[in-house]
């Protein structure tokens, strides 16, 4: 309780009398969105930065809204319409097949014709998976492929290309910034670490291209506190053959460990060299080139790997908030929902949204989706829609599986650091959003009588470094200080509106 209480004091939040049940004279929902109001404008002095819808799903409350019907910015809680359209568009059961196809015949030991990877779009293939499926043909008593590997991404269509992200960092190998693409595989990421000990350090890199070396320039330290990551300096040196050095520099205390990731190679190239490099581990040699070219129609199927379904995909989607992942979905929703003349698959996939919103009876005007993820700066949704949406997603037979998606108060995912010691741990399941000038929130939270809430909260304004414990206390108050009534509110209802 004095962890609950210290929290409070934090978040400015002062103790209230109740309001009777039933008694709105004092307009006790007016006193919730002004205090909400006045904190947002005292943090952020602007007093349009904070967008706000808050809609009572199963008990009393009174709905509020702050500037709801404004479009703003949202980031990575789009993730949300996106999931949700895709468990309800292609079903919570929905797998991605990639294949492996032979043209030619099996003599003895040795596969005598090209190997061709019909690859499905899949947005977490991963090392483990291939190595587990590459293991099958050393089981068949294959050694040796006397053609060529070749790759087929004919599964999505991208006419018109894909939008970019101008981001504002130094490092444009960082996983986030990661496509999508048909050839996507292990998120296109290289994992290296570097451990020091009595010997000196030792670095690595997982997976183990023939493309990518490591140049370890970090000295060892005696035993001493870790540093952070941010002590090391990863370089990579790009050259003309389509290598890659990184260069990693700093000083690490014996029996530490410093990692990084990154994403260094075009997805064609990674991919071919990944499956290349598990062929090699099990002592299987491919005479000819990589290539991209499509699977023949009387080529033969050998080897299939089937991905996790929908719902596994979509709770790593949310609770890590996986931009490359979200992205590779709407490309799914397009490839899956595609007519014969479509030619770009983003293009489809967000009509196949915004008609399966509209369906619904969500006004989607100024909604802009752009790439499914949120990484983006010219995303577009309103609190109001938000809401809405998550309304709907309340009462979906997919409803649980998106909020198992979501990450849990105080204990998981991009909420495991929020609002701890608050009392909140697990009393609602919040997607987060981040971009420069933007912090936002989507989700559920019950309150103290365990009414289910939906939440939608944006701030928009520069800097926006402050906005995250704006939108911590709406949640926070709206655990501890609901606006009450007597009655069930429904969106829409103008009386208890703050606009």
């Amino acid at each position: 309780m004095q962890a609950v209480v210290a929290t409070a004091l934090v978040l400015n939040i002062a103790p209230a009398p109740a309001a009777e049940p039933g008694d709105r004279s004092d307009g006790n929902f007016r006193v919730w969105s002004n205090e909400i109001r006045d904190y947002a404008l005292k943090s952020l002095k602007d007093e349009n930065a904070l967008s706000l819808a808050a809609v009572p799903l199963n008990g009393p409350g009174i709905e509020q809204f702050i500037n709801a019907d404004t479009l703003m910015s949202p980031g990575s809680i789009m993730k949300l319409v996106t999931t949700y359209a895709a468990l309800e568009i292609l079903g919570p059961t929905h797998h991605w097949n990639t294949s492996f196809y032979m043209d030619g015949e099996v003599r003895g030991d040795t596969l005598d014709g090209n190997l061709y990877v019909k690859l499905g779009g899949d947005p977490k293939l991963t090392h483990e998976r291939l190595w587990g499926l590459l293991g099958e043909l050393r089981g068949m008593g294959i050694s040796a492929v006397t053609g060529d590997l070749v790759l087929d991404g004919s599964y999505f269509r991208l006419s018109g290309g894909l939008p970019k992200f101008e981001d504002n960092g130094d490092n444009p190998y960082r996983p986030f910034l990661v496509e999508p693409s048909a050839y996507l595989t292990n998120l296109n990421l290289l994992h290296f670490q570097v451990r020091a000990d009595e010997r000196g350090t030792q670095a690595w890199t997982t997976p183990a291209l023939t493309e990518v070396v490591l140049d370890n320039r970090v000295t060892a330290l005696p035993e001493g506190p870790c540093p952070s990551r941010r002590s090391f300096t990863w370089q990579p040196v790009f050259h003309d053959d389509n290598r890659v050095t990184v260069r990693v520099s700093g000083e690490l205390p014996q029996g530490c460990r410093t990692t990084a990731y990154m994403s260094l190679l075009p997805h064609e190239q990674y991919t071919a060299s990944l499956i290349r490099s598990l062929l090699t581990d099990m002592n299987i040699t491919i005479a000819g080139q990589d290539r991209t070219d499509t699977t023949p129609e009387d080529a033969r199927l050998i080897l299939r790997t089937t991905s996790p379904d929908l719902v596994t995909m979509v709770r790593d989607i949310n609770k890590w908030s996986s931009n490359v992942m979200a992205r590779q979905l709407l490309l799914t929703i397009g490839a899956e929902t595609r007519a014969a003349d479509d030619d770009d698959d983003r293009v489809t996939g967000i009509r196949a949204i915004y008609q399966w919103l509209e369906a619904k009876g969500i006004n989607t005007a100024g909604m802009v989706i752009d790439n499914g993820a949120g990484l983006t700066r010219h995303g577009r949704i309103t609190a109001r829609q938000g809401v809405q949406i998550l309304q709907h997603a309340w009462e979906s037979p997919y409803g649980a599986d998106l909020m198992a998606s979501m990450p849990l108060i105080a204990m998981d995912g991009t909420m495991a650091r929020r609002l701890r010691n608050t009392g909140l741990d697990g009393q609602g399941r919040i997607k987060t959003g981040f971009l420069e000038d933007v912090r936002s929130i989507a989700g559920f939270t019950r309150d103290e009588t365990n009414t289910t809430w939906a939440v939608v909260g944006m701030i928009n304004t520069d800097p926006a470094w402050n906005g995250q414990s704006v939108l911590d206390r709406v949640i926070y108050s709206l655990h501890y200080r609901p606006p009450t009534g007597t009655t069930v509110s429904q969106a829409g209802t103008t009386e208890s509106s703050v606009q």
